[in-house]
Order: structure tokens, then C-alpha cells, then sequence
């Protein structure tokens, strides 16, 4: 079986209501929420809709995060901060899914994520507003780093699963339709010889939607 359609397996077949899955129940409401757009205004379902309506969504299914512990703080990124979770197996991230034109586009990257790289899948635990800004609060393995990430390494790894260099830390998967980017040693880190890939941004192709049921 194609991971092209594995992954369209994933991707189609979200319900409703996914027993303890918050991502596939948020990525449900948004794709039903835009399809309903599509069907009743001649405007596009911006981002910004995208946010008002999953913010009620978050309202009613109760998934609001008061905050985090500011003193577990560990890092930041461009689209998220990152915090020790109190179980230090862990960390919690808040990501504002910047790196995307829609939250729905995110959550298909967690659902990716989680399919390819188990070992370091994230769960969506809730939600959190700053100000005006909407995140989602992400829990996920800790991983150590022992030693630097070989770049030739990650390379080697990619392509022995199919991916294909595009330029620099970015690849694609022409088969299954979809493209891998920003693979810095910051997004994969090695520990005993083992690369773990922790921070993903996938972004599906138009070739994806081919055919898919």
C-alpha cells in the first residue's frame, strides 16, 4: 500500500468525533466549517474566519488552556514557544501555525507528522489565546540531544524513504505528493545515533488530492 494513499486514508477518513483525538476533531470542524463557506458566500474562508470559527469551536467543546508555566520555559522558534512539561518526559509547545495559510493546513502537518514519526507524536492537549492571537498547545516527547545532527545523515534517511531534495533543508515526496521543509538541526535531533524528527512542517502537493476518495 502507497503511502500516498495512506496518508489520503488519514487525511479522508477523519470523523466527527474521534475518540480522544483533538486534532482530527478540530481538523473535522474546520474542513465542514469551510465547505459550508464555500456553499454559501462567494468569499474565500480566510484564515482569519478559519480562527473565529474554531474559536467557537473551542468554546463549546471546552479545550481553552488557561497558560503555561513561564518558568519551565526552554525555547523559541519563529512559529512556536517551547516549555518543560511537568512530566519531564515531555514539552509543550504553543505554535500559532504562522507557517500556514490555514489552520486546517496544520493540522493535516500534526496528522503527517504523527503517521511518518511516531516516536515523536505530538497530541493536541487545547488551545490558548494572546491577545488576539489564537495558538495551539501541543504536548510531545522529550528528545536528548547527544551528539550534533549530520545533515548527510538526515539526507541519506529521506531519501532511502523516498523524498527527493528540493534546495537546502527542504525535500519532497513526489509518489505520495507532499513536501518536507526547514529540516534544520534544530527540527532533527540525534540521540545515541538515532535521528528524531520533532518539528515537521509538511505542506500536501496538488498532486495529493489526486484520486483521493
Amino acid at each position: 500500500m502507497s503511502l500516498k494513499y495512506e496518508l489520503q486514508s488519514i487525511i479522508s477518513g477523519i470523523g466527527k468525533n474521534p475518540k480522544g483525538n483533538l486534532i482530527e476533531s478540530a481538523a473535522y470542524y474546520l474542513r465542514e466549517s469551510a465547505e459550508a463557506s464555500r456553499n454559501t458566500e462567494a468569499n474565500e474562508f480566510a484564515k482569519d474566519q478559519e480562527a473565529t470559527h474554531l474559536s467557537s469551536w473551542i468554546d463549546r467543546s471546552g479545550s481553552w488552556i488557561d497558560g503555561v508555566n513561564e518558568t519551565r520555559y526552554l525555547a523559541r522558534g519563529a512559529e512556536q514557544r517551547v516549555y518543560l512539561d511537568d512530566d519531564t518526559r515531555y514539552v509543550i509547545k504553543l505554535n500559532d501555525s504562522v507557517f500556514y495559510a490555514y489552520w486546517l493546513d496544520y493540522f493535516y502537518n500534526l496528522l503527517i507528522h504523527n503517521y511518518l514519526f511516531p516516536e515523536t507524536a505530538y497530541e493536541l492537549i487545547g488551545f490558548y489565546k494572546e491577545g488576539e492571537i489564537l495558538h495551539a498547545v501541543v504536548k510531545q516527547p522529550f528528545i536528548e540531544i547527544t551528539e550534533p545532527t549530520n545533515p548527510l545523515l538526515v539526507k541519506e534517511f529521506l531519501v532511502n524513504n523516498g523524498f527527493q531534495l528540493r534546495k537546502n533543508s527542504d525535500y519532497y515526496h513526489s509518489q505520495a505528493g507532499i513536501i518536507l521543509e526547514d529540516l534544520h538541526d534544530e527540527n532533527v535531533l540525534t540521540n545515541k545515533g538515532t535521528l528524531f524528527f520533532i518539528d515537521t512542517t509538511f505542506y500536501l502537493m496538488p498532486s495529493f488530492f489526486e484520486d483521493i476518495k
